[in-house]
């Protein structure tokens, strides 16, 4: 007996399925099939089960069958726990882009109008700057400044929000490296499941693709990290160890993110003996 998307066909015997197109396409989802005496589907083994009457109709039938399919599988990917978590990270780090640059065209503007501020513009963090500029200044100036201080604000809000959905998407790697940074891997891979199929060297090196690819064109020393240098184990590290630090933590989030996907709960026993060994290794001592 051959099973297809309208029915099952037994020799000269068609037993068609009885549903719409949403239920057809739940029902290929379930067929399987071998090469061994596969028979191809023709569109005239639809028409003699009784499921449409001609060509046209067959590829009607056809057609609706594979918006059915498509729509289920959008809306799988949508109700997804890690999807909205996606969104929100790379929101927030376009908002930072969009901070970055309109404080930096803020305080050029500033300097047209104070040509004697200059020096000390470059020994100002923006964020001060900018509320400065904000209190002190009137005219489209002071409101383009309030407005990116306002930014700021929701800026950081989204970065609470982000962190706190991270730990609840990813207990295991968030309790490793923080929720921000767990995010942002997890942003850069593409969602949880991308993250755990990735080996530890891929996720050493995730969001240094520009380093990398130089290191592949030009021969240039290869990168030992990418995001995770944001996180206080790397970058705290001596510079020498660096490498060897980052090496251990991204076997150990490699391990952590297939226990957020196959899990989705914290796994204690696991993030204790993480957390030792990197911190061993951070403090100079032997795994």
């Amino acid at each position: 007996m051959q099973s297809y998307w309208f029915g099952d066909v037994d020799g000269e015997v068609c037993t068609p399925f009885t549903g719409d197109a949403a239920a057809r396409a739940r029902r290929i989802r379930t067929l399987r099939a071998t090469m061994d005496g596969f028979i191809p589907l023709a569109w005239k083994d639809a028409v003699a089960c009784g499921v449409c009457s001609d060509r046209s109709g067959y590829f009607s039938a056809l057609r609706d069958l594979c918006f059915a399919a498509a729509e289920q599988d959008i809306r799988e990917q949508y109700a997804g726990k890690d999807t909205e978590l996606l969104q929100m990270v790379r929101t927030l780090d376009g908002m930072d882009e969009m901070i970055n640059l309109l404080s930096e065209r803020v305080a050029e503007w500033h300097q047209v109008r104070h040509p004697a501020f200059s020096r000390k513009y470059h020994r100002t963090p923006a964020h001060v700057l900018v509320k400065s500029i904000s209190q002190k200044q009137r005219g489209a100036l002071g409101r383009v400044a309030q407005q990116v201080e306002q930014l700021a604000a929701a800026r950081t809000d989204l970065a609470r929000e982000v962190s706190s959905r991270a730990n609840q998407v990813m207990p295991n790697t968030s309790a490793l490296i923080g929720g921000l940074v767990a995010a942002r891997l997890l942003s850069n891979a593409g969602g949880l499941l991308p993250l755990s199929r990735l080996p530890a060297s891929a996720i050493q090196v995730l969001g240094a693709r520009t380093a990398l690819f130089t290191h592949l064109r030009t021969k240039s020393p290869s990168p030992k990290h990418g995001i995770i240098f944001q996180h206080r184990r790397v970058h705290n590290a001596p510079k020498e160890l660096r490498g060897k630090v980052a090496r251990a933590l991204a076997g150990k989030l490699a391990i952590a993110a297939r226990l957020d996907y196959f899990r989705g709960v914290l796994v204690p026993e696991f993030l204790d003996g993480a957390q030792a060994r990197i911190d061993r290794l951070g403090a100079g001592d032997k795994p």
